[in-house]
């Protein structure tokens, strides 16, 4: 059997892992031994008399800042038993989480990722043991622990087995660059609303042609930027000039 995917997450709040990796599919995935998440609380590291992990800026200014030595032996600890692992530091200041590079991630056998927190963390911490710094988006959050959660959500849908198919992850949006074409269950027909007809009748091509024109639609509806850089060929494009037209018509119609 394969080592499992190992992460180990580095946090003074780790109570706040337990429901969100235990449940559902990352749950299902620990069970059968494909991902292995580890938390490790810096707290237990800091020498201070009381374990603090956090004081006051140098220079002034509002906030606490994480201090270095916590985090430096901390992770110290961690890579002894984690040699090979990436580490990285959830923080604004670095690029951004994308499917591109979620799936990059998922070839690496281990990650340590550093949840920051207050103000933000000692600069010589961070030149010291991380690699690099990794954004989940252009906001604040709190702490790093929700872009730690979501870093590894993310990355583990690449982990062969963990889906249970090896195809739904890219089937997703984003994952060709572009949104995700609609989708329907049961029943058939739901208060006067139909499943569209190409999907009942089993000629797989015809399904595909629809899903992507849907996909196409969708993401020029909806997220037009994507198509700068989506790896779209000259089908593509002739489909969206059609839909294109399409919404013209729509527009002058009901106008």
């Amino acid at each position: 059997m394969n080592s499992p995917f190992r992460v180990n997450i580095l946090t003074t709040f780790p109570e706040m892992f337990g429901s969100f990796f235990s449940s559902s599919i990352l749950g299902r995935a620990q069970e059968q031994r494909l991902i292995d998440i580890q938390i490790t609380d810096i707290r237990p590291y800091s020498l201070s008399k009381h374990h603090n992990t956090d004081d006051y800026p140098f220079g002034g200014g509002a906030g606490m800042v994480m201090m270095a030595q916590p985090i430096l032996d901390a992770v110290a600890a961690v890579s002894a038993e984690y040699p090979s692992a990436r580490r990285i530091y959830m923080g604004p200041r670095g690029k951004k989480l994308t499917t591109s590079l979620a799936r990059e991630l998922s070839r690496e056998k281990e990650l340590i990722l550093l949840c920051g927190h207050y103000e933000g963390v000692d600069q010589r911490a961070l030149d010291t043991c991380m690699d690099e710094e990794i954004s989940i988006g252009d906001y604040i959050l709190t702490g790093g622990e929700p872009a730690a959660m979501v870093l590894v959500d993310c990355v583990s849908r690449f982990i062969p087995g963990v889906l249970g198919s090896a195809d739904s992850p890219e089937e997703e949006s984003f994952s060709d660059g572009l949104l995700e074409y609609p989708q329907y269950t049961r029943p058939r027909e739901l208060n006067g609303m139909e499943v569209p007809e190409v999907l009942l009748n089993g000629d797989h091509a015809k399904i595909r042609a629809w899903r992507r024109y849907q996909s196409l639609k969708a993401t020029l509806l909806h997220r037009p930027d994507l198509l700068e850089t989506a790896p779209l060929d000259e089908k593509d494009l002739k489909l969206l000039d059609e839909i294109r037209k399409e919404m013209n018509q729509i527009c002058s119609s009901e106008n």
